[in-house]
């Protein structure tokens, strides 16, 4: 993200988090072209009126470097020159102040792995029901069998949630928990604990930094997609 706006980064990255991405951030062109450079980011999120080098400069710096060419960039400004930005090579444009509804079906597109449902239980059985069910609520599902491995995911690609269950083999869930949230740039992702287990009070100590805790048996598939959206829309 290229914007010379404090307030503007800010709004946005938080938006961004909340969808399951990670955000870099540039105040100024020079800085933004470099970066590109460095960490060759899925798309690019730039600002046109900025002082110094300007967004239609950084636009064309870009379209003009083989080694960035290709990486997506969306105009977000108060200015209405969309034939311009396309012209450019701009994927796409956004207008400020940003409508969030708009914004997340741009950034849509630019999903992988990243924003996914982490479903970290160690039984195969339940994993596969419930990709069933998510995946028919168009959620794009990861699975773990247990929490060593769930980590190992984590650390490759942010999820949008996860849902964790609590007695597995290698790391339990609350082993799991309590690492993900140490993890960089995970402690805000949400996590739904789904679990059979009789919870003692401690047990709901050693749960405190999860969004919700639901049961096994007594949650419906259907009610857990609806609960999962829910968290994540919260």
């Amino acid at each position: 993200m290229i914007d010379d706006d404090p307030s503007q980064r800010d709004l946005m990255t938080r938006f961004l988090h909340r969808e399951g991405f990670g955000a870099a951030v540039a105040a100024d062109g020079t800085a933004g072209l470099r970066m590109a450079r460095e960490i060759l980011p899925r798309a690019i999120l730039l600002d046109v009126t900025m002082p110094g080098v300007d967004g239609w400069s950084v636009l064309g710096a870009l379209k003009n470097d083989p080694a960035v060419a290709d990486i997506p960039v969306v105009m977000v400004t108060f200015l209405d020159e969309r034939g311009l930005a396309a012209s450019l090579g701009a994927a796409d444009y956004v207008m400020k102040p940003v409508r969030w509804e708009r914004f997340r079906q741009v950034m849509d597109r630019f999903r992988s792995s990243d924003g996914a449902v982490l479903v970290v239980d160690d039984d195969a059985d339940t994993r596969h029901h419930l990709r069933t069910v998510l995946e028919r609520d168009d959620w794009t599902v990861v699975e773990a069998a247990n929490g060593q491995e769930a980590l190992a995911i984590a650390a490759e690609a942010r999820p949008r949630v996860v849902l964790l269950d609590l007695e597995m083999p290698v790391l339990d869930g609350f082993g799991f928990l309590r690492a993900f949230r140490a993890m960089p740039n995970r402690g805000d992702v949400p996590v739904v604990v789904l679990t059979a287990r009789d919870l003692t009070r401690d047990d709901r100590k050693r749960l405190q930094s999860a969004d919700q805790v639901l049961s096994k048996g007594v949650t419906s598939l259907a009610a857990l997609a609806k609960e999962l959206r829910a968290v994540v829309e919260a």
